[in-house]
């Protein structure tokens, strides 16, 4: 399998992120599985950077809004215009009409706005009073979050990161990689090491290879008893959605094209399957008096489940 050109993107991200190769298959894997990606983390460690130059490596059409919280929905979508020469009104695209959309510090605008993103997200459509928009693929849309115990947050809603397929944080670089940054800081700052290594054309093909993957039926048991467990655990007051084990599923058939197979391993499914559930799952009250974590909790079941080995024929 040709994962040539996904390799391409992936060296082009490690010329402006330096240290973080692990971080930047994930943001990889997102697109190629046709999600959108959740990055939370504090400011100042090159998430703008990071989305600006996977932009650019693809040649796609890219906008970044600083989400606050005066923004407002309209700001996003699009609002109506009211032509007085010909009497009507003619709908002025929002921000939200690029293929990629960053939203940035998500969480310090309001939940009307927040949820102003859903429809696009799950559906790559808009839908106006009387209109309704495709929107352009690839589409796809990359938040950045602060911490929630920054102040001026709103925590984003169930439903809301039930829509992101991959949570992830790039946290600080090693130091021997921070003198790298800073010897550096100009060309990375301004993207002048990125150009251009795939088209439009290129994307949709490689995410039209992922869907094609052959899964075997018992690493599909392996991904729903992962979720059942989820939902059935103490420490969890809301486990994993149907949602969540489908973008499971493609999150580990993105992983193994990157690994250049058409066959999922099931390691493909447990490397991936925090970052996938833990933004998703609700932590019991009991849990958090105990002060546990979502992904002590996860790796302790994956730790006790059977893993099905798989013979690729």
């Amino acid at each position: 399998m040709d994962n040539t050109k996904a390799l391409d993107i992936l060296e082009n991200l490690k010329k402006v992120i330096i240290g973080k190769d692990e971080a930047l298959e994930k943001v990889l894997i997102a697109l190629l599985a046709k999600g959108h990606l959740l990055i939370e983390d504090v400011p100042g460690v090159g998430k703008t950077t990071l989305v600006k130059a996977l932009a650019k490596s693809m040649n796609l059409s890219y906008k970044r809004v600083q989400f606050t919280p005066d923004l407002m929905p309209s700001d996003i979508i699009g609002f109506n215009v009211y032509d007085k020469n010909t009497g009507t009104f003619t709908f002025k695209k929002g921000a939200i009409f690029n293929q990629i959309f960053l939203a940035d510090e998500i969480n310090r605008t309001s939940p009307k706005t927040q949820s102003s993103l859903l429809q696009a997200m799950e559906e790559g459509e808009i839908s106006t009073e009387d209109s309704h928009y495709i929107l352009e693929k690839p589409f796809m849309v990359l938040a950045t979050q602060n911490p929630l115990e920054y102040q001026g947050t709103f925590p984003l809603p169930e439903a809301q990161l039930d829509r992101f397929l991959i949570r992830l944080s790039l946290g600080y670089p090693d130091k021997s990689y921070e003198i790298e940054i800073l010897k550096n800081h100009k060309s990375i700052k301004n993207l002048n090491l990125i150009e251009s290594v795939v088209c439009q054309d290129h994307i949709l093909e490689m995410q039209s290879m992922v869907d094609n993957l052959t899964v075997h039926n018992d690493i599909l048991n392996y991904i729903v008893s992962i979720s059942n467990a989820t939902r059935t655990h103490k420490d969890f007051r809301l486990g994993a959605s149907p949602r969540a084990s489908i973008d499971l599923l493609k999150v580990a058939k993105a992983k193994a094209f990157l690994e250049g197979r058409d066959y999922v391993l099931p390691d493909d499914v447990k490397k991936m399957t925090v970052s996938v559930l833990s933004h998703r799952l609700i932590l019991s009250p009991e849990a958090r008096i105990e002060r546990k974590s979502v992904e002590d909790i996860l790796n302790e079941i994956l730790s006790h489940l059977f893993i099905p080995v798989i013979v690729n024929e």
